[in-house]
């Protein structure tokens, strides 16, 4: 029996996700990167390069039992091809990190602190679960609706969209 079955089956659904997000990432309009819905909100460009970022800054971040909280800021991407090659980028990173992590160190504890105090304890699996996948789901929902606000056709994600029905010839 293998000790990296969690990692096994993380592994699986983020290869099987990463196709989907993708679809969605290949519809950003190159020439639209600077545009937001909101001034408060992303940039099309930053929330993509975000999505594209994620897994892999969060599976190394997994790695070590603690982390100091890290400063976030969301640069701007200087083309879409830097947000591809980030996406790239970043499941080799998944790649590397989640093959370093066995079934035990899914399970046991993983520490955020912020100035040494800690702000967040959960297994490591969990956090992976979170935010590796869960926060990239979620930001992929709202760059569908970015590209729906631009009149981009949205891609299917789990099923027809209003655009692109998979079901059919």
């Amino acid at each position: 029996m293998s000790n990296t079955r969690i990692a096994e089956s993380i592994l699986s659904e983020v290869h099987q996700e990463a196709e989907v997000t993708k679809r969605v990432l290949n519809r950003i309009p190159g020439d639209k990167l600077a545009w937001r819905p909101h001034p408060r909100s992303f940039s099309l460009g930053q929330l993509g390069l975000h999505i594209a970022a994620v897994p892999g800054a969060v599976a190394e971040l997994a790695l070590p039992d603690s982390v100091e909280a890290p400063a976030f800021i969301q640069p701007e991407p200087h083309d879409l091809q830097e947000i591809l090659d980030t996406f790239s980028q970043s499941l080799e990173k998944v790649q590397r990190a989640l093959g370093q992590i066995d079934d035990a160190r899914m399970a046991a504890p993983w520490t955020v602190t912020r100035n040494g105090v800690v702000v967040m304890s959960v297994p490591r699996a969990a956090i992976i679960r979170s935010i590796m996948m869960n926060h990239v789901y979620h930001h992929r929902g709202q760059l569908s609706v970015y590209l729906r606000l631009l009149d981009v056709p949205v891609p299917s994600i789990y099923g027809p969209s209003a655009d692109e029905n998979p079901f059919t010839a």
